[in-house]
């Protein structure tokens, strides 16, 4: 067999494979596409997953169906489905996003932490009190009207429907509506007016730590942590504003700050009020008197 037949008859093979690359290419593209059904949505992307969680959380909110939120998480096939919500929530706060939005997910979150729902949505009823028909009696001998059932009428009296020509019509007395006050229910997050003290201010002195590291934990009245609490810290040069609940796994009413050095804080808790100034890193000493930068723990609590 010659050179020249030889290359003929790989050319032709070349072609061959590539027309059909070319017809297979076609057939999967245009005339039979891949279709997912039934799909794992743990094969999301990951901004996909984001607006899963969105709709997971918005649906928790709305029926307080824990365990479905839980099985619902489960399907994304994230190994921490909790702290996925609580970075999350944190994302759309450093995004300039409104708090309200990320609310949902933070409230998911420190629930799946806790093991059961913490806001109910009470159910209001309503009773109508609806007046009976009135009959106006007229008698053969006396000219009176009085209201009574119709089973209880004698027999020498007759039943006159009103309104009637002999006697002045009564006005109907109008519907009264009576609503019954819902139970209350327990909620996480304090009214307007209930006020946070500061009942301790600690120095955090662990060598390979967060350096300046200032951290909050705001409990209630029965020194249960509390989410959901607004905190602002100002200082010099500008102003930072957080809530606690973004780290469940540290607890419910914790949240945290990086201070730098030298530079003076001002703190101040949205719910009641309550104003710490002159908040700075302190100074630590490690066994091998080596200074470097502490932190601080600021506790509040609900008298």
């Amino acid at each position: 067999m010659s050179r020249l037949s030889l290359r003929g008859q790989l050319l032709q093979m070349i072609l061959a494979l590539l027309a059909g690359l070319g017809l297979g290419l076609v057939y999967s593209w245009f005339l039979s596409p891949v279709t997912y059904v039934d799909a794992s949505p743990a094969i999301l992307r990951s901004d996909f997953k984001d607006q899963y969680r969105i709709v997971i959380a918005a649906s928790y909110a709305s029926t307080q169906n824990l365990d479905r939120a839980r099985v619902r998480l489960e399907l994304l096939g994230d190994v921490d489905p909790i702290g996925e919500l609580s970075a999350q929530a944190q994302r759309m706060l450093a995004s300039g996003e409104p708090f309200d939005k990320a609310r949902p997910l933070a409230q998911l979150a420190t629930d799946l932490n806790q093991g059961f729902a913490s806001i109910l949505t009470p159910t209001e009823f309503t009773i109508l009190n609806t007046p009976q028909d009135g009959f106006v009696i007229s008698g053969t001998e006396t000219q009176s009207s009085e209201s009574t059932p119709i089973d209880a009428t004698p027999m020498d009296v007759t039943l006159t429907p009103f309104p009637t020509v002999l006697f002045e019509q009564t006005p109907l007395t109008p519907v009264v509506a009576e609503t019954v006050t819902p139970r209350p229910t327990f909620t996480p997050i304090p009214g307007p007016g209930a006020p946070f003290t500061l009942v301790g201010q600690d120095t955090v002195c662990t060598p390979g730590s967060q350096q300046g590291l200032l951290q909050f934990i705001l409990m209630d009245s029965r020194r249960k942590q509390v989410a959901g609490i607004e905190i602002i810290v100002t200082w010099s040069q500008g102003e930072d504003r957080f809530f606690t609940g973004f780290k469940p796994e540290l607890g419910n009413g914790y949240a945290d700050f990086v201070m730098e050095a030298d530079t003076v804080y001002s703190i101040r808790v949205v719910a009641g009020g309550a104003f710490v100034p002159d908040i700075f890193t302190p100074t630590c000493t490690d066994p091998n008197g080596v200074s470097y930068r502490g932190g601080l723990l600021l506790t509040f609590q609900q008298p």
